[in-house]
């Protein structure tokens, strides 16, 4: 059988070159990325190009579809592609001369009318997306457009392709001019990606699904192990502590034990991890604690700390319905850099637990501050570092100044996005609205549904002659009372897209009731209302952010 998979490693200098030209199918996933993704890209890129050694950084892999010509169909590795891409077209937009020449030449291949080749972008998008990437990143000058006039975005990845390139522009503005031409040579020469190719789908597919079966791989965990327990001498204990580890991995699951440890290597770390998790987790946590040693006082305690954080079964850790109802709004965050200052204070607490209540009531005010002022990876983590630092010291963690608490700015800044179109912010509708919902349920009511969604009362296009357009004649009004909180309703099935623009009462009646009630008490709210009208909509936006500004002390 001949051999049709071919892999090999390469800087990224060989990789936007003439040897390849991606495209990506008409079938992928469109390009998804969020800035925080892409914040953390950079992040690392700057931090590996400023340790001043000759070790390389590893990107990854891609998976292609790829015969002896340059065509490569992208199988996997579209986002970072596209965002390496982009990357490169903000550095040519700020680049001059012979640097802006050579990183328009990684862009794109130039017409050669002696090689008989045709000027072509190295890397094309979906068709439905590619236009708007070519002329507002890919092009010269592309960039200064986009950014001067912000023209429509049609799809969701047009709108991911418009905020990225904005926040890389802004980020490599702020470098000094010859940082960004060092940056620009360490990503292609320093950085590295392993394209594995293949002629046909069904190859590509089935090196795409073993890459990432993660069940199959050799975990760090399952490293960590053999050094911990093989640090045992006698056999009998390790036997012993053996089990004990097993005991704990099959409770949990691999995916939460890797987690925790994880967690762990942060509370002993206070950074970002830049390394492989295993290399740090022995750097900081098997130099204090090895062996039989590490069992007994940190995996051992710390799962007890885990399991209560996650309202698990057999954590003990908690034990007040107050703290463990702030827990359950802290796991309804898609992000739990939380975690680890929980099983911090957990931790050192233990014969402490009068205290819990009240930090676990800062700390999901403090997730829930970041969550809305949409704080980057590296802004949580570098926040709750400090929080862990504090939790080390103790008592100074509750000081008014410190890190666990907002700040004046802070209060200010989300109470003005709580005031505003919050619909629009990615990740943030739903727990929030859960959130408040909560605080009208009475007693910090908690709801456990496998489906929940979010509905406009006042449709986002609602019919011209309805009665919204009536209660709604002003656009600008209406625009500016849609996406916000006012507007916003919780349903425990999945939207039907044809009920939208229902009138009020139908919408009342039959949407948002079923088996005559409402699922939510934000629901119900607007079930009792008779209109609803630009004034409704004020009285009840006043209420709203009303209540979160008191149950989060916003001032």
């Amino acid at each position: 059988m001949p051999d049709t998979i071919k892999a090999s490693e390469h800087n990224l200098n060989a990789i936007f070159n003439d040897a390849y030209l991606f495209e990506i199918p008409e079938f992928q996933r469109p390009y998804a990325w969020t800035t925080e993704q892409v914040d953390d890209l950079l992040d690392d890129l700057l931090y590996a190009m400023g340790r001043n050694d000759d070790e390389p950084y590893f990107l990854g892999s891609v998976v292609l579809i790829k015969g002896d010509d340059a065509k490569s169909q992208v199988v996997d590795g579209q986002q970072r592609l596209t965002t390496l891409t982009m990357l490169l077209c903000s550095l040519r937009e700020l680049a001059e001369g012979e640097f802006q020449t050579a990183l328009d030449a990684r862009i794109r291949q130039k017409r050669d009318i002696l090689a008989g080749t045709e000027e072509v972008v190295r890397l094309s998008l979906r068709s439905r997306d590619q236009s708007f990437f070519h002329k507002n990143v890919q092009a010269s000058g592309g960039i200064g457009g986009l950014l001067a006039n912000a023209p429509a975005r049609e799809t969701d990845s047009q709108q991911r392709v418009f905020e990225n390139v904005r926040y890389l522009h802004e980020k490599m503005v702020a470098l000094e001019p010859d940082k960004r031409q060092r940056l620009a040579t360490y990503v292609l020469q320093r950085c590295y990606l392993v394209i594995v190719s293949t002629q046909d789908m069904t190859s590509a597919y089935r090196i795409f699904s073993v890459m990432n079966d993660r069940g199959l791989d050799l975990s760090a965990t399952d490293i960590l192990k053999a050094e911990v327990v093989g640090a045992i001498e006698d056999a009998e204990k390790q036997h012993s502590y053996a089990s004990r580890w097993e005991d704990v991995e099959q409770e949990l699951g691999r995916e939460r034990f890797g987690a925790l440890f994880a967690h762990i290597r942060m509370i002993y770390a206070k950074a970002k991890q830049r390394r492989s998790l295993q290399e740090e987790f022995r750097e900081y946590v098997l130099k204090a604690h090895s062996g039989a040693d590490f069992i007994d006082h940190i995996l051992d305690q710390y799962d007890d700390a885990y399991k209560s954080a996650l309202g698990l079964p057999n954590g003990s850790i908690t034990n007040t319905s107050q703290v463990d109802t702030y827990l359950e709004h802290l796991n309804r965050l898609e992000t739990f850099d939380w975690i680890p200052p929980a099983l911090a204070f957990f931790h050192r607490n233990q014969r402490n637990q009068e205290e819990f209540p009240r930090f676990t009531k800062d700390l999901e005010r403090l997730a829930y501050g970041l969550l809305i002022q949409r704080a980057n990876i590296n802004a949580r983590i570098s926040r709750y570092a400090a929080v862990l630092r504090d939790i080390e010291q103790g008592d100074v963690i509750w000081r008014d100044d410190g890190p666990l608490q907002l700040s004046e700015d802070e209060k200010a800044a989300i109470v003005r996005i709580l005031d505003g179109p919050i619909y629009t912010l990615p990740r943030v509708p739903q727990p929030l609205l859960l959130r408040l919902d909560s605080l009208l349920a009475d007693a910090g009511a908690i709801y456990d549904r496998s489906i929940i969604s979010i509905e406009h009362v006042l449709p986002q296009n609602p019919a011209e002659g309805s009665q919204w357009r009536t209660w709604f004649p002003d656009n600008e009004v209406r625009t500016q009372w849609t996406h916000r909180l006012a507007n916003l309703v919780l349903l425990s099935f999945r939207k039907n897209t044809s009920a939208s623009n229902w009138d009020f009462d139908r919408k009342k009646s039959t949407y948002f009731q079923r088996g005559g009630t409402a699922p939510f008490a934000l629901t119900t709210q607007v079930v009792n209302e008779k209109e609803w009208t630009p004034a409704v909509l004020e009285r009840r936006q006043r209420e709203l952010v009303g209540l979160l500004k008191k149950e989060w002390r916003l001032g």
